[in-house]
């Protein structure tokens, strides 16, 4: 009974959106698998930008080949899917380390450093590279009695 509660993972949860694509992360400590949906990294993103969007603050932190990834994400093409996929990640990251990105705390009296500065820097790091902003350009909607958002039926005068 005691063997079975040490080998329990603790998962940590995130959402990243982009565009009109939502991604749900799991993430628990592992070996650096990612799934999409059931499938591999690999074979649910062919396009090497969005590889490289997906394990973008897994590179950024080290962590690759440190934590297991499980995603489900639906909405969106496949460029905003990797975006949100990145963006939960990244919140996943953070929320695993308990970090802030605050300032670190400056050392203590008898010159000790502060605990776990290498985990606050990681969440600066993050948060500088673009990871934990959500990019809130969306679709402008269609307006009323028009062909588009933007677009208008052609004038006629007479």
């Amino acid at each position: 009974m005691a063997a079975a509660a040490q080998t329990k993972k603790t998962y940590y949860l995130a959402t990243g959106r982009r565009k009109t694509a939502v991604a749900r992360v799991r993430m628990a400590e592992g070996s650096g698998k990612v799934a999409v949906n059931g499938r591999e990294l690999n074979k649910y993103f062919t396009e090497e930008k969005d590889h490289a969007a997906v394990l973008g603050p897994l590179n950024l932190t080290d962590l690759r080949n440190k934590v297991d990834v499980v995603i489900r994400v639906n909405g969106g093409g496949f460029t905003g899917q990797a975006g949100a996929i990145s963006q939960g990640i990244a919140r996943a990251l953070k929320k695993m380390f308990g970090l802030t990105t605050e300032a670190p705390a400056e050392p203590t009296a008898d010159g000790a450093a502060p605990a776990a500065e290498g985990e606050g820097n990681m969440a600066k790091r993050l948060r500088d590279s673009g990871y934990l902003t959500r990019d809130g350009r969306m679709k402008e909607r269609k307006k009323f009695g028009r062909k588009g958002a933007r677009k208008s039926f052609q004038f006629s005068k007479r």
